[in-house]
């Protein structure tokens, strides 16, 4: 799988003078008829199967107008809100239709629109918890969260939140909202939440076996696995129980067997578990393969003098390959997503043209899916003073904005000179990657090998700063040598027995190439 992630709100947005902290109606916002055919086609040519369309279940905000009411604006995150305050599951966002009354009809559109493409489409599941007012906007006809609950006990099997009897909530910013009893937060049993806390929120109540709270939430997935969601992207699963999770998706799956469910977790030992018992198809790498790409970068790109650690080391790319194994084809390879942030800003990579040993190294090494975040392959920095994200690396999902990078990005697509002279060959090289591994089958069907093993002492090599590895399909073999330096690297790539063994390759094969390769770039070199 090929996943392009975009937050419709910011796709489109034509306004090209946003200010800090502005509303919809001077900051713009997309829509979904902003991811137009022409969007979609782009993203079908360069190679995408699947977009993840974030922010699209209602969630609460502090506009008053598309559509929209107002939450209490004392506890919403922005002024545009944080799509993982969930206030009804049964909703889409009103300020995302060009028409808010028929939002429904638009979003089933865009669905249809995304499938006519030849794409799939994956959309939020936020299993964990809720917008502090969920339930406001129900119509009555789905079911909803803690309408019946006890609210004078802690808790109990039958409630869907957690309580505070005697306890009024407490927020960590100037409030009048009340909120009494105070429900748990999402992520802290407590009626006095943080200002790090996701205070805007409410935690669900699973328990560790079967309670209705399982089947409200089943009866939304449901819901929207009946508009042609093609899959879901499970948010914070590790705070949820494994077994909900198991008697989820299969009860999804029983029903649509082509539903993906794709886990946000962070606990690399519990891999295994999540893919081989749980039943997901795919978890983010992020403590693996991210991780260690990360470390390696930020080494190497701002480098002080100080000895390199262990972690520090490209040799962790290996060591994490081995470690996962035969997980591999279930894990989601990103450089980029909502939550983390942008390479080219000025806490990571610091600039896009440094992405590239990064990129070829997370994308075409193994089997794993790949995931790139809307306006990354633009070298998008996430640089902005939006509102309540500032300058920090992050291209804001709390507030009304407008990113010049996705304007220009959105002009170039269709088919006017949008992009700039630097960003311009960035871009259609990194497309150009990204066609290539969906469309080669070196590339998509092929075998990896790992070759640092046997270069450790070749001439210009350095095993803490270079990576490099063959991949083989039907009799072609490619070398991909990716360099961490910040110097150009002249290297001799030596090729084993070994490798033409497992490659099943002809013994005519090179056994050694000279490469050299300018600082954080990388290069692809025909074998044979």
């Amino acid at each position: 799988m090929l996943i392009y992630q975009l937050l419709p709100r910011l796709w489109g947005n034509p306004v090209e003078d946003p200010v800090k902290g502005g509303k919809v109606e001077r900051n713009g916002c997309g829509t979904f008829s902003s991811v137009d055919g022409v969007s979609l086609k782009y993203l079908k040519d360069t190679g995408f199967t699947h977009v993840w369309y974030t922010g699209v279940i209602r969630h609460a905000t502090c506009c008053a107008t598309r559509g929209c009411t107002p939450s209490d604006p004392s506890w919403v995150k922005g002024e545009a809100g944080s799509p993982y305050a969930i206030t009804d599951y049964y909703d889409v966002n009103p300020y995302l239709a060009d028409n808010p009354d028929r939002r429904m009809e638009e979003f089933r559109a865009l669905v249809e629109r995304t499938h006519a493409a030849g794409l799939k489409v994956i959309i939020d599941f936020v299993p964990n918890h809720v917008a502090r007012d969920y339930g406001r906007h129900s119509d009555g006809t789905h079911p909803v969260l803690g309408a019946s609950d006890d609210r004078s006990v802690h808790w109990a099997p039958g409630n869907d939140f957690f309580y505070y009897p005697g306890q009024p909530l407490r927020l960590p910013v100037p409030s009048n909202y009340v909120e009494d009893p105070a429900r748990a937060t999402g992520n802290c049993f407590s009626p006095f939440p943080g200002i790090h806390d996701w205070y805007e929120t409410i935690k669900l109540n699973y328990c560790d076996f079967h309670t209705p709270t399982w089947d409200k939430m089943l009866d939304a997935v449901l819901f929207w696995a009946g508009l042609g969601v093609d899959g879901f992207r499970c948010d914070m699963v590790e705070l949820v129980p494994e077994a909900f999770f198991t008697w989820l998706i299969a009860q999804v799956k029983a029903r649509f067997p082509g539903i993906v469910f794709i886990a946000e977790v962070y606990q690399k030992e519990r891999y295994r578990a999540y893919i081989r018992e749980v039943g997901f198809d795919l978890l983010y790498d992020k403590s693996g393969l991210y991780d260690a790409l990360r470390a390696i970068v930020e080494k190497n790109v701002s480098d002080d003098g100080t000895p390199l650690e262990p972690w520090q080391s490209a040799r962790r790319i290996t060591w994490n390959w081995q470690e996962e194994g035969d997980l591999q084809a279930n894990l989601l390879n990103f450089l980029e997503n909502h939550d983390e942030q942008r390479f080219a800003s000025d806490f990571f990579g610091r600039s896009a043209g440094n992405t590239w040993a990064a990129l070829y190294s997370s994308l075409l090494f193994g089997p794993e899916s790949f995931m790139v975040y809307f306006g990354e392959e633009a070298g998008e920095r996430g640089m902005d003073a939006e509102g309540l994200s500032g300058p920090d690396g992050r291209t804001t999902i709390f507030d009304w904005w407008s990113v010049a990078s996705l304007r220009r990005l959105y002009r170039q697509i269709h088919g006017e000179e949008g992009l700039t002279r630097e960003e311009k060959p960035f871009w259609e090289r990194f497309c150009s990657l990204i066609r290539l591994r969906a469309n080669d089958p070196v590339f998509s069907a092929g075998q990896s090998y790992d070759l640092c093993y046997c270069n450790a002492s070749s001439p210009g090599f350095d095993s803490d700063r270079h990576f490099a590895f063959l991949r083989a399909f039907g009799g072609r073999a490619l070398l991909v040598f990716c360099n961490f330096s910040s110097s150009t690297s002249t290297s001799t790539v030596h090729i084993p027995d070994h490798a033409l063994e497992w490659l099943n390759l002809p013994a005519q094969t090179p056994r050694s190439l000279a490469v050299t390769v300018a600082p954080f770039d990388a290069t692809i070199v025909r074998l044979i």
